[in-house]
């Protein structure tokens, strides 16, 4: 074998070994590529009450609930997102007035309207801020009081729709190329009557779980 021959085989394999080594790097590396749309599903277990304002004699204990559904991501920039999305949403919610306890369950399809700035991925990880809007149109009301073996149909008196002003924050873990863990905080401030009775406004704290991929 000529001199020639293997000094190009050598530089070949040197470039080839440089190429893969490359590659390993840009996936096992502590930054990413950001993605101009991202989909993604949640579940975000959530503590709702009511407020009453200035109405006397009512009293509300904050109750679990939980959404689920889906989110999308769409970038303006690697640091600017528009947010958004569809959940079902159901707050559950307990207040006390004339020696009577109200149990409501209330149930809505949102969707979340927000601007989301994330900090440059470093270490697998890039940490978000969230604020904007939710609007919800009611899917289903029911309450129980006191002595009531079941819950019962609202019909009209909860309010067809909710709407309110949202803030959070959390983390993005990459866990792939194309796949990413979403796990925060937010805090959701109803400004808009969710029932007749005591014309209550709501409020909850979710904690907020999600897959992108």
């Amino acid at each position: 074998m000529s001199k020639k021959t293997i000094l190009f085989s050598f530089f070949a394999l040197l470039l080839t070994c440089s190429f893969q080594r490359s590659n390993a790097q840009d996936y096992y590396s502590s930054t990413y590529q950001y993605k101009p749309i991202s989909l993604g599903i949640t579940f975000s277990p959530n503590m709702s009450w009511l407020r009453y304002g200035d109405a006397d004699g009512y009293k509300s204990t904050p109750k679990f609930g939980y959404a689920y559904g889906l989110l999308a991501d769409f970038a303006f920039t690697e640091n600017y997102y528009f947010a958004t999305g569809l959940l079902i949403n159901t707050l559950n919610n307990e207040s006390e007035y004339t020696d009577v306890t109200h149990s409501y369950r209330l149930q809505y399809a949102e969707i979340p309207i927000s601007l989301k700035l994330k900090s440059t991925m470093r270490y697998f990880r890039s940490y978000y801020g969230q604020f904007g809007f939710t609007g919800g149109v009611k899917l289903n009301a029911k309450e129980k009081k006191t002595g009531d073996s079941s819950r019962s149909s609202m019909g009209d008196d909860a309010d067809f729709f909710r709407l309110a002003l949202q803030i959070g924050g959390g983390v993005e873990w990459q866990l792939d190329h194309n796949l990413s863990m979403m796990t925060g905080l937010s805090f959701n401030n109803g400004f808009t009557r969710v029932i007749n009775n005591g014309e209550p406004r709501n409020s909850y704290v979710a904690f907020n779980f999600g897959i992108f991929f």
